[in-house]
Protein backbone atom coordinates (compact mmCIF):
# COMPACT_ATOMS: atom_id res chain seq x y z
CA UNK A 1 0.00 0.00 0.00
CA UNK A 2 3.07 2.72 0.68
CA UNK A 3 4.26 2.01 -2.68
CA UNK A 4 0.87 2.18 -4.54
CA UNK A 5 0.41 5.53 -2.04
CA UNK A 6 3.78 7.34 -3.38
CA UNK A 7 3.44 5.61 -7.03
CA UNK A 8 -0.20 7.14 -7.27
CA UNK A 9 0.78 10.62 -5.80
CA UNK A 10 3.88 11.42 -7.81
CA UNK A 11 2.30 10.47 -11.24
CA UNK A 12 -0.57 12.65 -10.19
CA UNK A 13 1.97 15.83 -9.19
CA UNK A 14 4.03 15.17 -12.14
CA UNK A 15 1.73 15.41 -14.82
CA UNK A 16 -0.10 18.49 -13.16
CA UNK A 17 2.82 20.40 -11.28
CA UNK A 18 6.19 19.12 -12.57
CA UNK A 19 5.63 18.28 -16.16
CA UNK A 20 4.42 22.08 -16.85
CA UNK A 21 7.51 23.59 -14.67
CA UNK A 22 10.06 21.30 -16.76
CA UNK A 23 8.48 22.55 -19.90
CA UNK A 24 9.06 26.03 -18.15
CA UNK A 25 12.85 25.78 -17.31
CA UNK A 26 13.53 23.87 -20.55
CA UNK A 27 11.62 25.39 -23.63
CA UNK A 28 10.76 29.10 -24.75
CA UNK A 29 8.03 29.04 -27.53
CA UNK A 30 9.33 31.29 -30.38
CA UNK A 31 6.65 32.67 -32.89
CA UNK A 32 5.98 31.06 -35.90
CA UNK A 33 7.58 31.85 -38.69
CA UNK A 34 4.91 32.72 -41.37
CA UNK A 35 5.50 32.45 -45.30
CA UNK A 36 3.24 33.89 -47.83
CA UNK A 37 2.64 31.73 -50.53
CA UNK A 38 2.96 32.23 -54.42
CA UNK A 39 0.04 30.86 -55.32
CA UNK A 40 -2.61 31.31 -52.56
CA UNK A 41 -3.79 27.30 -51.87
CA UNK A 42 -8.02 26.82 -51.96
CA UNK A 43 -9.50 26.53 -48.45
CA UNK A 44 -12.89 25.05 -47.13
CA UNK A 45 -13.93 25.99 -43.83
CA UNK A 46 -15.59 22.81 -42.06
CA UNK A 47 -18.74 22.91 -39.84
CA UNK A 48 -20.71 20.57 -38.39
CA UNK A 49 -23.62 21.89 -36.31
CA UNK A 50 -26.20 20.59 -33.80
CA UNK A 51 -28.84 22.63 -32.82
CA UNK A 52 -27.27 25.77 -32.77
CA UNK A 53 -29.68 28.36 -33.98
CA UNK A 54 -28.85 30.64 -31.31
CA UNK A 55 -25.07 31.32 -33.20
CA UNK A 56 -24.73 29.47 -36.62
CA UNK A 57 -25.67 32.59 -38.48
CA UNK A 58 -23.12 35.25 -37.05
CA UNK A 59 -20.57 31.94 -37.51
CA UNK A 60 -21.44 31.96 -41.14
CA UNK A 61 -20.94 35.22 -41.39
CA UNK A 62 -17.90 35.84 -39.37
CA UNK A 63 -16.26 32.80 -42.09
CA UNK A 64 -17.77 34.81 -44.77
CA UNK A 65 -15.85 38.01 -43.23
CA UNK A 66 -12.15 36.24 -43.44
CA UNK A 67 -9.42 38.46 -45.45
CA UNK A 68 -8.46 35.33 -46.98
CA UNK A 69 -6.70 36.49 -50.97
CA UNK A 70 -7.35 32.68 -52.14
CA UNK A 71 -10.82 30.94 -52.98
CA UNK A 72 -12.25 30.18 -49.98
CA UNK A 73 -15.30 28.08 -49.51
CA UNK A 74 -17.59 26.95 -46.23
CA UNK A 75 -19.42 23.45 -45.36
CA UNK A 76 -21.96 23.69 -43.12
CA UNK A 77 -24.05 21.01 -42.16
CA UNK A 78 -27.03 20.21 -39.86
CA UNK A 79 -26.76 16.97 -37.95
CA UNK A 80 -30.23 16.06 -37.58
CA UNK A 81 -31.09 19.51 -35.62
CA UNK A 82 -34.54 19.85 -33.77
CA UNK A 83 -34.58 23.66 -34.15
CA UNK A 84 -33.97 26.06 -36.92
CA UNK A 85 -30.35 25.67 -37.91
CA UNK A 86 -30.96 23.75 -40.85
CA UNK A 87 -33.19 26.56 -41.97
CA UNK A 88 -30.86 29.29 -40.88
CA UNK A 89 -27.58 27.72 -42.31
CA UNK A 90 -30.15 26.43 -46.54
CA UNK A 91 -30.87 30.31 -45.88
CA UNK A 92 -27.09 31.24 -47.77
CA UNK A 93 -27.93 32.29 -50.94
CA UNK A 94 -23.62 33.13 -51.25
CA UNK A 95 -22.03 30.59 -53.41
CA UNK A 96 -18.99 29.90 -51.67
CA UNK A 97 -21.69 28.47 -48.90
CA UNK A 98 -22.64 24.77 -49.66
CA UNK A 99 -25.02 23.74 -46.94
CA UNK A 100 -26.06 20.53 -46.15
CA UNK A 101 -29.22 19.97 -43.92
CA UNK A 102 -29.21 16.38 -43.04
CA UNK A 103 -32.39 14.83 -41.46
CA UNK A 104 -30.80 12.50 -38.81
CA UNK A 105 -28.28 12.55 -35.96
CA UNK A 106 -25.64 10.55 -36.20
CA UNK A 107 -22.67 12.15 -34.76
CA UNK A 108 -20.52 14.72 -35.44
CA UNK A 109 -17.63 13.20 -36.50
CA UNK A 110 -20.04 11.29 -39.24
CA UNK A 111 -20.57 14.61 -40.57
CA UNK A 112 -17.25 15.64 -40.44
CA UNK A 113 -16.59 12.86 -42.49
CA UNK A 114 -18.84 13.77 -45.15
CA UNK A 115 -18.07 17.03 -45.59
CA UNK A 116 -14.48 16.58 -46.08
CA UNK A 117 -15.37 13.85 -48.61
CA UNK A 118 -17.24 16.69 -50.32
CA UNK A 119 -14.38 18.87 -49.91
CA UNK A 120 -11.79 19.31 -53.08
CA UNK A 121 -9.65 22.13 -51.40
CA UNK A 122 -5.83 22.19 -50.41
CA UNK A 123 -6.70 23.32 -46.81
CA UNK A 124 -9.33 22.41 -44.43
CA UNK A 125 -10.03 24.60 -41.85
CA UNK A 126 -12.29 22.93 -38.90
CA UNK A 127 -14.20 25.40 -36.07
CA UNK A 128 -16.87 25.10 -33.85
CA UNK A 129 -20.39 26.53 -34.41
CA UNK A 130 -19.85 29.29 -31.76
CA UNK A 131 -16.73 30.37 -32.60
CA UNK A 132 -15.44 33.32 -33.58
CA UNK A 133 -12.33 34.22 -36.17
CA UNK A 134 -10.41 37.00 -36.22
CA UNK A 135 -10.68 38.63 -40.19
CA UNK A 136 -6.92 37.36 -40.58
CA UNK A 137 -7.05 34.03 -38.91
CA UNK A 138 -7.85 31.75 -42.04
CA UNK A 139 -4.72 33.62 -43.60
CA UNK A 140 -2.35 33.45 -40.85
CA UNK A 141 -3.34 29.62 -40.62
CA UNK A 142 -2.15 29.10 -44.39
CA UNK A 143 0.98 30.65 -43.73
CA UNK A 144 2.23 28.84 -40.96
CA UNK A 145 2.16 25.79 -43.54
CA UNK A 146 5.60 24.32 -45.02
CA UNK A 147 6.23 21.09 -46.82
CA UNK A 148 6.79 19.05 -43.73
CA UNK A 149 4.01 20.87 -41.85
CA UNK A 150 1.30 18.69 -42.11
CA UNK A 151 -1.67 20.52 -39.45
CA UNK A 152 -1.06 24.16 -37.80
CA UNK A 153 -3.33 24.75 -34.87
CA UNK A 154 -4.73 28.12 -34.10
CA UNK A 155 -5.09 29.77 -30.52
CA UNK A 156 -8.73 29.13 -28.81
CA UNK A 157 -9.59 32.37 -26.56
CA UNK A 158 -12.09 31.74 -24.26
CA UNK A 159 -14.55 34.67 -22.70
CA UNK A 160 -15.94 35.06 -19.29
CA UNK A 161 -19.08 37.13 -18.16
CA UNK A 162 -18.60 39.01 -14.97
CA UNK A 163 -19.59 37.29 -12.16
CA UNK A 164 -18.86 33.74 -14.19
CA UNK A 165 -17.45 31.00 -11.88
CA UNK A 166 -16.30 28.19 -14.39
CA UNK A 167 -12.53 27.91 -14.58
CA UNK A 168 -12.08 26.77 -17.58
CA UNK A 169 -10.60 29.78 -19.07
CA UNK A 170 -8.26 29.42 -15.98
CA UNK A 171 -7.60 25.90 -16.98
CA UNK A 172 -7.31 26.97 -20.62
CA UNK A 173 -4.63 28.91 -20.46
CA UNK A 174 -2.82 26.71 -18.56
CA UNK A 175 -3.46 24.45 -21.28
CA UNK A 176 -2.12 26.62 -23.86
CA UNK A 177 1.12 26.93 -22.41
CA UNK A 178 2.01 23.38 -22.90
CA UNK A 179 0.37 23.06 -26.53
CA UNK A 180 2.85 26.51 -26.53
CA UNK A 181 6.10 24.05 -25.51
CA UNK A 182 5.26 21.01 -26.57
CA UNK A 183 4.54 22.35 -30.39
CA UNK A 184 8.37 24.39 -29.98
CA UNK A 185 9.21 20.39 -29.15
CA UNK A 186 7.44 19.36 -32.39
CA UNK A 187 5.18 16.85 -30.23
CA UNK A 188 1.82 18.94 -30.21
CA UNK A 189 -0.82 16.60 -28.85
CA UNK A 190 -4.23 17.21 -30.79
CA UNK A 191 -5.60 20.79 -31.75
CA UNK A 192 -7.84 23.37 -30.31
CA UNK A 193 -11.08 22.24 -32.35
CA UNK A 194 -12.27 25.62 -32.41
CA UNK A 195 -9.65 26.58 -35.15
CA UNK A 196 -7.20 24.34 -36.83
CA UNK A 197 -6.43 23.44 -40.11
CA UNK A 198 -4.94 20.53 -41.77
CA UNK A 199 -3.59 19.25 -45.53
CA UNK A 200 -6.75 17.79 -46.90
CA UNK A 201 -4.71 14.21 -48.15
CA UNK A 202 -3.65 13.98 -45.07
CA UNK A 203 -7.23 13.52 -43.44
CA UNK A 204 -8.07 10.04 -42.29
CA UNK A 205 -12.08 9.04 -41.68
CA UNK A 206 -12.58 8.76 -38.64
CA UNK A 207 -14.58 5.95 -36.89
CA UNK A 208 -17.82 7.04 -36.59
CA UNK A 209 -17.94 6.85 -32.45
CA UNK A 210 -14.80 9.17 -32.45
CA UNK A 211 -16.04 11.93 -29.40
CA UNK A 212 -12.60 13.84 -29.34
CA UNK A 213 -12.34 14.31 -33.42
CA UNK A 214 -9.64 16.93 -33.18
CA UNK A 215 -7.15 15.14 -31.14
CA UNK A 216 -7.59 12.05 -32.97
CA UNK A 217 -7.78 14.08 -36.73
CA UNK A 218 -4.40 15.66 -35.41
CA UNK A 219 -2.86 12.74 -34.19
CA UNK A 220 -3.37 10.99 -37.61
CA UNK A 221 -1.54 14.12 -39.16
CA UNK A 222 1.75 13.19 -36.68
CA UNK A 223 1.11 9.37 -37.34
CA UNK A 224 1.82 10.20 -41.14
CA UNK A 225 5.24 11.71 -40.40
CA UNK A 226 4.43 15.73 -40.56
CA UNK A 227 4.75 18.22 -38.15
CA UNK A 228 2.43 20.18 -36.08
CA UNK A 229 2.57 23.42 -34.98
CA UNK A 230 0.79 25.61 -32.46
CA UNK A 231 0.18 29.83 -33.56
CA UNK A 232 -0.70 31.65 -30.88
CA UNK A 233 -1.78 34.67 -33.52
CA UNK A 234 -4.46 33.05 -35.65
CA UNK A 235 -7.06 33.68 -32.45
CA UNK A 236 -10.73 32.33 -32.16
CA UNK A 237 -12.89 33.74 -29.26
CA UNK A 238 -16.13 31.30 -27.47
CA UNK A 239 -17.76 32.14 -24.74
CA UNK A 240 -17.04 29.95 -21.54
CA UNK A 241 -20.72 27.77 -20.16
CA UNK A 242 -22.54 29.89 -17.36
CA UNK A 243 -21.44 27.42 -14.82
CA UNK A 244 -19.36 24.36 -14.29
CA UNK A 245 -22.93 22.26 -14.14
CA UNK A 246 -23.39 22.94 -17.76
CA UNK A 247 -19.84 22.04 -18.34
CA UNK A 248 -20.73 18.27 -16.83
CA UNK A 249 -22.46 16.56 -19.80
CA UNK A 250 -19.51 17.87 -21.93
CA UNK A 251 -16.72 16.62 -19.93
CA UNK A 252 -17.99 13.27 -19.45
CA UNK A 253 -18.49 13.00 -22.85
CA UNK A 254 -14.97 13.71 -23.56
CA UNK A 255 -13.88 11.35 -20.77
CA UNK A 256 -15.49 8.64 -22.83
CA UNK A 257 -13.72 9.59 -25.91
CA UNK A 258 -10.44 10.32 -24.12
CA UNK A 259 -10.34 6.28 -23.54
CA UNK A 260 -11.44 5.56 -27.10
CA UNK A 261 -8.35 7.87 -28.11
CA UNK A 262 -5.74 5.90 -25.83
CA UNK A 263 -6.31 2.74 -27.90
CA UNK A 264 -7.00 4.30 -30.89
CA UNK A 265 -3.06 5.96 -30.37
CA UNK A 266 -1.26 3.03 -28.59
CA UNK A 267 1.37 3.65 -31.31
CA UNK A 268 2.26 7.14 -29.54
CA UNK A 269 3.42 5.09 -25.96
CA UNK A 270 6.51 3.69 -27.09
CA UNK A 271 9.48 5.07 -26.36
CA UNK A 272 10.39 5.01 -29.62
CA UNK A 273 8.39 8.00 -31.02
CA UNK A 274 10.95 10.33 -28.75
CA UNK A 275 9.59 13.44 -27.28
CA UNK A 276 6.71 12.58 -28.45
CA UNK A 277 5.99 9.88 -26.43
CA UNK A 278 7.23 11.51 -23.44
CA UNK A 279 4.61 14.83 -24.03
CA UNK A 280 2.14 12.14 -24.56
CA UNK A 281 2.59 10.12 -21.19
CA UNK A 282 2.77 13.28 -19.61
CA UNK A 283 0.17 15.68 -20.76
CA UNK A 284 -2.52 13.38 -22.14
CA UNK A 285 -2.41 9.80 -20.80
CA UNK A 286 -1.40 10.51 -17.20
CA UNK A 287 -3.98 13.34 -17.08
CA UNK A 288 -6.69 10.80 -18.00
CA UNK A 289 -5.94 8.33 -15.38
CA UNK A 290 -6.03 11.22 -12.85
CA UNK A 291 -9.13 10.21 -11.19
CA UNK A 292 -7.66 6.18 -11.39
CA UNK A 293 -4.72 8.06 -8.90
CA UNK A 294 -6.77 9.91 -6.81
CA UNK A 295 -8.88 6.70 -5.60
CA UNK A 296 -5.38 4.87 -5.31
CA UNK A 297 -4.12 8.02 -3.09
CA UNK A 298 -7.53 8.02 -0.82
CA UNK A 299 -7.88 4.12 -0.45
CA UNK A 300 -4.01 3.43 -0.10
CA UNK A 301 -3.92 6.47 2.77
CA UNK A 302 -6.95 4.86 5.12
CA UNK A 303 -4.67 1.23 5.41
CA UNK A 304 -1.62 3.88 6.40
CA UNK A 305 -3.35 5.65 9.35
CA UNK A 306 -1.88 3.83 11.94
CA UNK A 307 1.43 5.60 11.23
CA UNK A 308 1.12 9.25 12.70
CA UNK A 309 2.34 11.07 9.32
CA UNK A 310 -0.31 9.00 7.27
CA UNK A 311 -2.82 10.01 9.70
CA UNK A 312 -2.37 13.54 9.02
CA UNK A 313 -2.20 12.87 4.84
CA UNK A 314 -5.53 10.89 5.07
CA UNK A 315 -7.16 14.56 7.37
CA UNK A 316 -5.76 16.62 4.41
CA UNK A 317 -7.44 14.25 1.68
CA UNK A 318 -10.91 14.44 3.47
CA UNK A 319 -10.54 18.06 4.20
CA UNK A 320 -9.26 19.36 0.76
CA UNK A 321 -12.67 16.65 -0.48
CA UNK A 322 -14.94 18.66 1.61
CA UNK A 323 -13.73 21.62 0.37
CA UNK A 324 -14.29 20.72 -3.47
CA UNK A 325 -17.91 18.96 -2.28
CA UNK A 326 -18.59 22.55 -0.67
CA UNK A 327 -17.39 24.63 -3.03
CA UNK A 328 -19.12 22.95 -5.91
CA UNK A 329 -22.61 23.27 -4.12
CA UNK A 330 -22.11 26.79 -3.32
CA UNK A 331 -21.13 27.61 -7.04
CA UNK A 332 -24.16 25.50 -8.20
CA UNK A 333 -26.22 27.97 -6.18
CA UNK A 334 -24.83 30.99 -7.80
CA UNK A 335 -22.87 31.77 -4.39
CA UNK A 336 -19.10 33.22 -4.50
CA UNK A 337 -16.03 31.46 -2.84
CA UNK A 338 -12.77 32.60 -3.11
CA UNK A 339 -10.21 31.90 -6.08
CA UNK A 340 -8.08 28.62 -3.96
CA UNK A 341 -11.87 27.17 -3.67
CA UNK A 342 -12.77 27.69 -6.37
CA UNK A 343 -9.96 26.09 -7.97
CA UNK A 344 -9.91 23.16 -6.06
CA UNK A 345 -13.66 22.54 -6.85
CA UNK A 346 -12.79 22.68 -10.18
CA UNK A 347 -9.86 20.22 -10.15
CA UNK A 348 -12.39 17.71 -8.36
CA UNK A 349 -14.88 18.24 -10.19
CA UNK A 350 -13.84 17.92 -13.53
CA UNK A 351 -12.02 14.62 -12.79
CA UNK A 352 -15.05 13.37 -11.59
CA UNK A 353 -16.41 14.23 -14.97
CA UNK A 354 -13.61 12.41 -16.58
CA UNK A 355 -14.18 9.27 -14.06
CA UNK A 356 -17.73 8.68 -15.03
CA UNK A 357 -16.67 8.66 -18.62
CA UNK A 358 -13.95 6.30 -18.11
CA UNK A 359 -16.62 4.12 -16.10
CA UNK A 360 -19.37 4.36 -19.58
CA UNK A 361 -16.43 3.64 -21.30
CA UNK A 362 -16.31 0.45 -19.44
CA UNK A 363 -19.69 -0.10 -20.11
CA UNK A 364 -19.55 -0.06 -24.02
CA UNK A 365 -20.62 3.35 -24.74
CA UNK A 366 -20.41 3.68 -28.24
CA UNK A 367 -22.64 6.78 -29.40
CA UNK A 368 -20.87 9.27 -31.09
CA UNK A 369 -23.58 11.74 -30.35
CA UNK A 370 -23.48 15.02 -29.12
CA UNK A 371 -25.30 17.31 -27.37
CA UNK A 372 -24.87 21.12 -26.86
CA UNK A 373 -23.41 22.90 -23.75
CA UNK A 374 -25.11 26.18 -22.61
CA UNK A 375 -23.88 29.42 -23.34
CA UNK A 376 -24.20 32.79 -21.58
CA UNK A 377 -26.03 33.73 -24.53
CA UNK A 378 -28.36 31.24 -24.67
CA UNK A 379 -32.21 32.40 -23.56
CA UNK A 380 -33.77 31.01 -20.50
Amino acid sequence: MLILFWIALFLLVYSYLLYPLILRLTVTPKDIKLTTPEQWPSVDIIIAAYNEESCIKERIENALAQDYQGKLQILVASDGSQDNTGAIIESFSEVNVQAYNFEVNRGKISVLNDLVAKSSADILVFTDANTDFNTNAVTILVESFSDNVGAVSGELILETEDGNQNLDGLYWRYEQFLKKCESELGSLLGANGAIYALKRELYLPLSTDTIVDDFCIVMNVKKQGFDVLYNDTAIAKEEVAPSLGDEVGRRIRIGIGNYKAFFANLWALSPSQGLLSWCYWSHKVLRWFAPHFMLIVLISNAFLVDNIIYMYLFIMQIIFYSIAWQGQKRINNNKKVNGIVAIISFFVSMNIALGQGFIRFCKGHKNGGWKRTARTGDTK
